[in-house]
């Protein structure tokens, strides 16, 4: 007999941050676990219909900051093994769907519980090691952010099945909340192991199965994400985990008739190249698939001359260049005014001066490595052409080293020309960009800040002055879809900030908010009536009396 009820699930809050401060039992834990991983090399498979699948292709994973040292391999997969993957996913669609809700809630509450508990140094570890990542950027990613994500999403999965719509008298009427009729297609980037978790969780937790394809250079953190989520009880073939080139999985996922959805975090380019092949598809589909995507951003600091210039150079020392400059919402341009200009460049100098760069090992290193040597031959691509031209200036930074690792010194250009390419295009490196423009034209540059780039994800005012703000925040209101009042641009908490941009920076569905789940449903309206008419005629049908 299957027990019935309306389940209560746990109130979410935000994992708490650990400091790993010296002397702290998590920073000796970590450091242990950092040597195990770096002394046994990992031999990494992909995970398909809950079986490790091995192909003997062998690919190798190197730190970033080390790219001498090998920590292990991964198995590549072909055409053959995400052909495997989306048969997995589907055979298993209607079992998964079935499933109560609360069974498939706990789930994913018991992956929380793991992560910030038992696997909480692992995760960190490989994080650190796999992405080069300092430990308090591992910890608010990989920790606490990818916790949040998993406890929240199954909040608002209930807050979603409990809306429903209102019933008069004699009718009983209700909301299903199905899942898509299909598979969805996660595929995550490199920047954020709370990222790459959550695109393939968030629609799997609504009844959703999965087929996911994390970036080459995420992989190492990737497989902890699928041994918690093994461990939670996930049944096999919910989430399948496929190491693959993403045209090959492409081409095999947007061709399949039951393909329902994609959602992607990475850049512009490979989106619109996914969307465009999606229309050239559209026919071939069983349903219209869910397209969620986020891109990217050219994210901004607006300064006031009313602004506090302490308050504006740390927002900018660490929104630019924390995760050297690698998050979608990083700074990398900024309109300071001439007459804060002086105070800002002296105090953002002296802090560019302090910084540390090395490994994230070293838990003194403040800048750590780019992700690997396609990053960096790009990025010094843009120091040295910055270097030639006329139109702006390097006043900090600039050097490249690559003999260990992909180091790239926090570079700070100074432009001429508001317009200058460094203040458009995205580089998702450690380069910011400045304008100095007149104080007395604020409201120009507030337009000239809107108009810039193509991009609309992140974007922060600095002012004291009230009336300032609200003609910024109005000013600017389509130009940043997280926009920051006296704070830098990054750091969004899942249930606090959900994240999200437009323009080119993305469909704007707010990951870690019930906007991003009710993406991935399809609700239908059932309407019971208790007592059915028993004749077709309504009562205007009647003849006037007066007229018989």
């Amino acid at each position: 007999m299957l027990a019935s009820g309306f389940f209560n699930v746990p109130d979410p809050q935000n994992e708490p941050i650990l400091s790993y401060a010296p002397g702290t039992r998590e920073r000796d834990e970590l450091k242990k676990q950092i040597r195990d991983y770096r002394e046994n090399l990992a031999d990494i498979p992909m995970f398909i219909g809950g079986k490790e699948v091995r192909t003997g292709e062998l690919v190798e994973i190197h730190p970033p900051h080390d790219h001498q040292h090998l920590l292990g391999h991964y198995h590549q997969g072909s055409e053959k093994e995400v052909k495997m993957a989306v048969d997995a996913a589907l055979r298993v669609r209607e079992t998964w769907a079935s499933m109560p809700w609360e069974e498939r809630a706990s789930v994913f509450l018991k992956a929380a519980d793991l992560l910030s508990g038992p696997y909480r140094l692992k995760i960190n570890a490989a994080t650190m090691l796999g992405q080069s990542k300092n430990i308090y950027q591992a910890e608010i990613d990989a920790a606490c952010e990818l916790t949040d994500f998993l406890r929240f999403n199954v909040k608002y999965m209930t807050d979603l099945y409990k809306f429903q719509p209102y019933s008069p008298p004699g009718v009983w009427n209700r909301m299903e909340w199905r899942p898509l009729e299909g598979f969805v297609f996660a595929l995550t980037p490199f920047n954020f192991t709370s990222i790459a978790g959550n695109l393939p969780t968030a629609p799997a937790i609504l009844g959703n199965v999965v087929v996911w394809k994390p970036s080459k250079a995420q992989v190492y953190s990737a497989t902890v994400i699928m041994d918690v989520l093994r461990e939670a009880g996930l049944p096999d073939g919910v989430i399948n985990l496929v190491f693959a080139s993403g045209p090959v999985v492409s081409k095999v996922v947007l061709s399949h008739p039951y393909f329902a959805g994609i959602h992607y975090t990475g850049s512009t380019e490979v989106f619109q190249t996914i969307w465009k092949n999606i229309g050239d598809n559209i026919y071939n589909y069983h349903t219209y698939p869910r397209v969620v995507g986020e891109t990217g951003g050219k994210d901004f600091v607006m300064v006031h001359e009313s602004s506090d210039p302490g308050q504006v150079v740390t927002a900018i020392s660490r929104g630019a260049f924390e995760y050297q400059g690698q998050k979608c919402s990083a700074v990398s341009r900024a309109y300071i005014p001439d007459t804060l200009w002086p105070k800002i460049k002296d105090m953002l100098l002296a802090d560019l001066s302090s910084f540390t760069m090395g490994g994230p090992e070293d838990f003194s290193n403040f800048i750590n490595a780019v992700i690997d040597e396609g990053s960096f031959t790009k990025l010094k691509r843009v120091i040295d052409r910055i270097k030639r031209e006329k139109q702006a200036r390097i006043i900090s930074g600039g050097k490249t080293y690559k003999g260990t690792g992909y180091f790239i010194e926090p570079t700070v250009v100074v432009a001429d020309d508001p317009m200058y390419f460094a203040m458009q295009e995205e580089f998702f490196g450690p380069i910011l960009t400045m304008y100095v423009y007149p104080a007395k034209k604020f409201i120009e540059t507030l337009e000239l800040c809107d108009r810039t780039s193509i991009y609309a994800l992140t974007g922060s005012i600095f002012a004291r002055e009230r009336e300032i703000i609200e003609l910024a925040s109005r000013k600017l209101i389509n130009a940043a879809g997280n926009f920051y009042i006296n704070d830098k641009p990054t750091g969004a908490v899942v249930g606090q900030q959900p994240f999200g941009g437009s323009r080119g920076s993305g469909t704007n569905d707010k990951a870690g908010s019930v906007l991003n789940l009710i993406r991935w449903l399809s609700p239908r309206s059932v309407k019971e009536t208790f007592v059915p008419p028993v004749n077709y005629r309504y009562p205007f049908m009647q003849k006037d009396k007066h007229l018989q």
